[in-house]
């Protein structure tokens, strides 16, 4: 929101025509430098998890070929430890802000809700360096999540003005530091994680709108897809560079891309005769992705509880999580049958690494089960999703890697270290898919690289409820077209009926965190209440010149972020609101110190330019505040008065106190506001009756005021969708109560 005061016009009353083109330079520039940076990043992550997990897996490898077994095992499980603990331990002890995948916390700034050092320069190293850890440590995350959230940090430093604290800051870079070029720029950031994680520019845009933006203008689409642009031709130009092996074991997996535009065609081929096929994988895609996000919450809860007894506790809880890990996937393909190769390669190997491992099978053979679990999971979807493979895989081993890939999924997200949903919900729907395409048998004549595809577009609509964006990401990661129709249809159909028993993962997760995000539509209740009806007091406002020391007093005891300023006889014949004034600005004016020793206004040839600059009213980096306890002022200067009229926002949004809760939250949502002033219905009362911040609008508060809506109509109306719904979700809860 724009803070209209004098300071404000001046300001831009004084700026000429060459600042408003720099201003636009900037936004442009800003973009491109966005793009470059976050495909630089994103490009040096997946060169350092290919080449440490590369290295490690062919070490382990190399001794199960000579039959060191144990060595192996002691060799894999201690490398995943260490570099898990690396990364938890950064975590916990550097920046507890980048512990997960860092897309709840972006789509809740998005959302207006700012939380301390989540875009801080601390925060982006720490998630660069423990993601590549926690990746390389076959624990069951992704790298996409961090990635978003890295983008976001790169543009929200420069959105901020740089990093005052580590002398990485200019003055040109202090544009922006107001909240709707900031909120832009960490839009924009976002969609450039989603472009450097999937190679999908395209995707990465939708992802942005769709999934993580609450407030959208056409001009962003404009800058964000220029940004993603850039961030595909950096990777491009990175992967070329690396084409010829001069980047160590990069490039043999490939950077994120599942290429499936073979040279079989036909094998990509559909009858309308699959459609019930199709349909069947939708619903089964969204029982299995909803069932997921319930369990995922129900771990979530119980790690919480861990981590919060101290930094040692979350440490023992990362190490529990990769000895089970490891045990696992090391484990597991034991029980595997060895399966001869389709075409023999040298020294006995079946070909490719990242494709085959012959585990402990004789040569010539490969175990499918360790080629899909002693693999980092771009190689193993890439697997999954290959076509003219249906008799590469056993089905035991595909059901075992699926039930093992649904349950570490579940287990390895609340570890305190940088970790992503997106790949190894990816990779689990790719297994889910693989393994209906094999129950089928003859009934389907789907390839079973294509069903693949489905199944991981099934599960990702489950889970994420997202569709457009999804979409567009699957057909950019396996670049083919002819998969469209399919994918539209089993998003459609997994978003629809998971829909009917909770929520996206993400919301969960905002929620569980407890981050105040407002959703774009009002719960039913709402439409019963007044805005009136959920004021609570006392209301604290201001005078417009007004004595230093009641704003001292008011400031120390209130954590109010914004004070009503009203106008009294002698300044008005009758109480009347002149506007809202911020506490930062009042804390800027009390550091200044410029007092009246009278109650009365500045003087008309007082200038406010000549004593502030808009610079000093800028807002501060993400999550950072000034506070009241820095001001320190004389017995005299409390006794005086300061003049709120120069910088007090005179134009705020104010709703009438018998409007609907509903109708003012869509006005507060989709303006962006962070606070709305309730005015009074009669004349002869205060000119005030509250202020409404996004608190107001939680459910929380409103049922807290109001209990009796607990039991009202709207909530059974918000759950009987379908009859059919309420038989699946009283299945999904007896099956859990028999856990």
């Amino acid at each position: 929101m724009i803070i209209e005061n004098d300071l404000f016009d001046q300001n831009w009353r004084t700026r000429a025509k060459a600042d408003q083109v720099w201003y636009v330079v900037l936004k442009w520039t800003f973009c491109f430098a966005i793009g470059i940076i976050t495909g630089v990043v994103g490009f040096l992550i997946n060169l350092a998890v290919e080449n440490v997990a590369g290295f490690k897996h062919a070490a382990v490898s190399s001794l199960m070929d000579s039959t060191s077994y144990w060595t192996a095992f002691w060799v894999f499980a201690g490398a995943n430890l260490a570099l898990l603990l690396l990364a938890s331990a950064i975590t916990a002890s550097v920046s507890p802000a980048a512990g997960g995948s860092g897309i709840p916390e972006v789509k809740a700034y998005l959302n207006g809700v700012d939380a301390p050092n989540i875009f801080s320069l601390k925060t982006l190293a720490v998630k660069v360096i423990g993601n590549i850890a926690a990746v390389s440590s076959s624990l069951h995350v992704g790298k996409a999540g961090p990635m978003v959230h890295t983008g976001a940090c790169i543009a929200a430093i420069f959105g901020q003005g740089g990093s005052r604290r580590y002398g990485l800051t200019w003055r040109w870079l202090r544009y922006f530091k107001n909240d709707r070029d900031r909120r832009d720029l960490v839009t924009i950031g976002a969609g450039a994680g989603v472009s450097a994680a999937f190679r999908a520019p395209v995707g990465g845009v939708l992802f942005a709108l769709e999934s993580l933006s609450s407030w959208w203008r056409s001009a962003l689409i404009w800058r964000s897809f220029f940004t993603t642009a850039v961030v595909a031709v950096v990777l491009r130009l990175f992967v070329e560079l690396c084409g010829s092996g001069r980047c160590g074991l990069f490039g043999k997996g490939g950077l994120i891309m599942y290429d499936v535009s073979t040279l079989f065609e036909d094998l990509m081929t559909y009858h309308l005769k699959d459609i019930p096929i199709v349909v069947l994988i939708g619903v089964i895609g969204a029982v299995l992705g909803a069932f997921y996000n319930f369990l995922m919450m129900q771990v979530l809860r119980v790690y919480s509880v861990v981590n919060e007894r101290g930094r040692a506790h979350k440490l023992l809880l990362a190490a529990a999580v990769s000895v089970l890990t490891s045990c696992c996937v090391f484990g597991m393909p034991w029980f595997a049958p060895c399966r001869p190769c389709p075409v023999a390669g040298p020294n006995g190997a079946c070909g490719s690494l990242n494709k085959f491992r012959r585990f402990h099978c004789p040569p010539d053979h490969y175990n499918d089960l360790a080629s899909l679990m002693l693999n980092i999971n771009d190689d193993a979807i890439r697997n999954l999703y290959a076509t003219g493979t249906n008799d590469v895989y056993h089905r035991g081993s595909m059901l075992a890697f699926f039930v093992a890939s649904y349950a570490l999924g579940v287990l390895s997200y609340g570890v305190v270290a940088p970790s992503g949903l997106f790949v190894p919900i990816i990779l689990t729907g790719a297994t889910y898919g693989r393994l209906v395409a094999m129950l089928l048998g003859r009934h389907s004549g789907l390839d079973h690289g294509l069903v693949a595809i489905l199944g991981s577009a099934s599960f990702l609509g489950g889970t994420l409820r997202m569709t457009v964006s999804v979409c567009v990401i699957i057909v950019e990661l396996t670049n083919n077209l002819l998969l469209l129709p399919l994918v539209m249809l089993v998003l459609l159909i997994s978003k629809t009926v998971a829909d009917s028993f909770n929520a996206s993962i993400y919301d969960l997760i905002v929620r569980l965190k407890g981050l105040p995000y407002l959703d774009g539509h009002a719960e039913p209740y709402m439409r019963q209440l007044s805005v009136g009806d959920v004021v609570v007091g006392p209301l604290r406002s201001f005078n417009g010149v007004e004595k230093v020391g009641h704003i001292m007093h008011v400031l120390r005891t209130t954590g109010h972020h914004a004070f009503p300023v009203i106008d009294e006889p002698p300044f008005s014949t009758a109480p009347v609101l002149y506007g809202l004034v911020l506490r930062a600005h009042l804390l800027v004016l009390l550091r200044k110190r410029e007092f009246l020793p009278a109650q009365e206004r500045y003087p008309k040839e007082y200038s406010i330019a000549a004593r502030f600059e808009a610079q000093d009213f800028d807002k501060r980096g993400s999550g950072k505040q000034d506070t009241v306890d820095g001001v320190e002022l004389s017995p005299e200067e409390m006794g005086m008065y300061v003049d709120l009229h120069p910088f007090t926002n005179a134009s705020p949004y104010t709703v009438v106190e018998t409007m609907s809760l509903a109708k003012a939250l869509i006005l507060f949502r989709e303006v962006g506001l962070r606070h709305l002033l309730v005015v009074p219905k009669a004349c002869d009362r205060s000119p005030v009756v509250g202020i409404l911040t996004r608190h107001d609008f939680m459910p929380e508060h409103i049922l807290g005021l109001h209990p009796v809506l607990l039991g009202g109509k709207w909530k059974r109306l918000r759950w009987h969708k379908a009859a059919v719904a309420k038989y699946f979700r009283d299945l999904i809860v007896r099956l859990a109560n028999c856990g």
